[in-house]
This record gives structure tokens, sequence and C-alpha cells, in this order.
């Protein structure tokens, strides 16, 4: 079975790759240099010569904020590129999953939005990734796995930053009232090798750890983790640090769907990032 990952360059993409690799699965990674997936001739060409069996969209258009100004570089990415993918992995009839976001949703829940929740996207971000899920969804054939909160080894994260700022301040001011599940990028990687494998029934599934916190409560977590004191971290309120786009106040995401299928669900974000640890720190 060959596998072809598109964004490979990406935190999840990245840890996606290793992961295939280390299971001695043969992977084409395309990195945003190998591939511009704005491109459409570029990506028909690259199924046509590679023929994967599976193919995992982790390209995207991420920074939110700038999103807001320009919405439509962010939907070429984010929804026109995906339809693209689509087809093509049609024309060569491999499986595609493509990974979303919590985004899609206006986050004004007050308990777990299923998979089967209608989304309604208050952000240009969440509008252009919802454009993406529906061309997917489209073809009757492909994966949707929306994720959120997603930190690792490889790239940027709120994991990441506040190890860093632990290092250089005394305290640090930590949003309080955003609900959502910190996500490993290994643990996600390995639920979407196992969902391609099942032969699962195609559609939207939630691709998160368990249970829920806030920003705060997982700032306090790495600190602990640091062997710090968490006190050190201070509650605050999002409207202390204006942005752009708007942030859901609750981002957590129902699991039903996996074990409808017949697979297990990711596990408690606390055990996760306790086994994450070692490649962060």
């Amino acid at each position: 079975m060959t596998w072809m990952v598109v964004g490979a360059g990406g935190m999840l993409g990245t840890e996606l790759v290793r992961r295939l690799r280390g299971r001695g699965r043969d992977v084409v990674a395309l990195t945003r240099a190998d591939l511009d997936v704005r491109d459409a001739a570029a990506v028909r060409d690259a199924l046509r010569r590679h023929r994967p069996d599976a193919v995992v969209n982790c390209a995207a258009w991420t920074a939110v904020d700038d999103a807001e100004a320009h919405e439509d570089a962010a939907l070429a990415v984010n929804g026109d590129a995906v339809r693209t993918l689509a087809a093509a992995c049609g024309d060569v009839d491999a499986t595609l999953v493509h990974i979303s976001t919590d985004y899609v949703f206006d986050g004004r829940a007050d308990r777990p939005y299923p998979e089967d929740a209608p989304p309604a996207p208050v952000s240009a971000y969440g509008r252009t990734k919802l454009a993406g899920e529906r061309a997917v969804l489209d073809t009757g054939r492909g994966y949707v796995v929306r994720t959120a909160w997603l930190y690792g080894a490889h790239g940027p994260n709120f994991v990441r930053t506040m190890t860093r700022l632990a290092a250089e301040r005394d305290t640090v001011e930590v949003v309080d009232d955003q609900r959502g599940q910190p996500t490993w990028t290994g643990d996600l990687a390995e639920q979407v090798i196992a969902l391609v494998g099942s032969g699962a029934p195609p559609g939207v599934y939630h691709g998160t750890n368990a249970g829920e916190t806030t920003w705060y409560g997982l700032a306090r977590e790495v600190f602990a983790l640091l062997g710090l004191d968490p006190d050190r971290v201070r509650p605050t309120t999002t409207d202390r640090f204006p942005r752009p786009a708007p942030r859901p106040a609750y981002s957590v995401l129902g699991h039903d769907r996996w074990t409808r299928v017949g697979l297990k669900p990711m596990r408690d974000w606390r055990e996760a990032l306790h086994a994450a640890w070692p490649s962060l720190s």
C-alpha cells in the first residue's frame, strides 16, 4: 500500500510520515516546496505519477487571523485546492483523508459537538475549512477528520510556547474561558492510520484527545511537567487579548462515531500529554 502525505512538512504531516515509515510503509511525502496544492495541474500530475492508495491532506492555510483579511487566498488553499485533490483521488481510486478543524462550529455549545452537528463557522478560517470539508464529502468516498488544539514535536505550538515562557517569565497570563481538547500529533497520526486500515465508512470523524480543559488548564499541566509551580500561570479572559478572528469559546468534539465503526477513540488529553512529553521537552 502506498501512502501520499500532502503538507508533509507541517507539524502533523511530519509526524505521520515518521510513523508510517517506521512501519515500513511506502510513503510519498510532499511538502509545500514539492507541491503547491493551488496548482490543479500539478496536483493531478502528482496523483497520476505516484498512484497512491491513500492520500492524507495536511496542507492548509492555518493563519487564522490573516484569513480574516485574505479570505479568498485562504479559500484557495482550504477549499478550492481540496476539491481538486478530492477529484484527483477519485481519478486514481485513492482514499482521501482530509484534516479539518473545530472552527467549523460557532463555539457556543455547552456539550461536545457530535460528528453530525450542523456547522456554523464564525470566522473566515472556519468558512474556508468548511468549504474543504464539503468538497470531500460531496464525493461520497473520503474521510474528514476534524482536530483541534494540536501540539507536537515538529513546529510551533502552545505547549512549546508555554515551555519557552516558563523559562523567560515569572508568571504567565493564559485565557481560562476557552474550552477544548489538547491533541497530540502522535495520537492523531495513529488514529488516521487506523482509520484508513479499518475500511470504515466515509464521512466525518473527530480526531481529538478525550476530555476537556482550558488553555489555562493546559498551561498549568505544562508547568507541572516542567517541575515548576503551576500557580505561576494566572487565569485571564479572551477579551484581554483581542484578535481579528473570533476564537470559539467551546471547542469540545464528541467521538461517538469511532465506537460505532469499531474503532477506539483517542485517549484522555492528560495521558497523551504525559506520553508525548519526552519528545517535547
